[in-house]
């Protein structure tokens, strides 16, 4: 089979996408270990049962949601345990299920840490970026997803559940842009 290789046009698209993948993590991580004394994962995973319903999530769909495996999550879920951050405990349905919940600590910190994650998103995303570009983003986006996800796995990125009432304005004050 013969290789068909990249044009020119499709090789700067190619190099200028590895480019943004390799930096923009740094760029996100520097801040929040700066600012917030957090990596950008544990800030995510934070983000992340910030807006469940209840601030709580069983530990497998907390893993889909941050595109982590199992022992990673737990790994990051201890060391945050011991902040104070997050509490497991055993589903009250099912306990061969773990609940990871964010307790106030956890979400004293996560709203001290968004503006100045979302002021960061903004400097080196969106704002050097037209309303076009944006949309365009997010078309981008969408088709890279429908080949590197397939299943879905990490939908409740951009489409997540419901939130109940109770927590959905407060969440709504704090909500990240990840």
């Amino acid at each position: 089979m013969a290789t068909e290789w990249l044009d020119e046009a499709e090789r700067a698209a190619w190099l200028r996408l590895v480019a943004v993948v390799e930096l923009l993590p740094g760029v996100l991580d520097a801040q929040l270990r700066t600012e917030a004394g957090l990596t950008h994962f544990e800030y995510f995973m934070l983000a992340m049962l910030s807006e469940a319903g209840e601030r709580t999530l069983r530990m497998t769909t907390l893993a889909q949601r941050t595109n982590a495996t199992l022992p990673r999550l737990s790994h990051v879920v201890r060391r945050l345990e011991g902040r104070g951050l997050v509490e497991r405990y055993p589903s009250p349905e099912d306990g061969r299920v773990t609940i990871a919940r964010l307790t106030e600590a956890g979400w004293d910190a996560v709203v001290s840490a968004a503006p100045g994650h979302v002021a960061t998103v903004r400097r080196h995303v969106l704002d050097p970026l037209t309303p076009a570009q944006v949309d365009q983003l997010t078309e981008i986006a969408a088709a890279l997803l429908a080949r590197l996800d397939p299943d879905g796995r990490m939908t409740g990125l951009y489409d997540p559940e419901p939130r109940h009432e109770a927590s959905a304005s407060s969440a709504d004050s704090a909500r990240a842009c990840d």
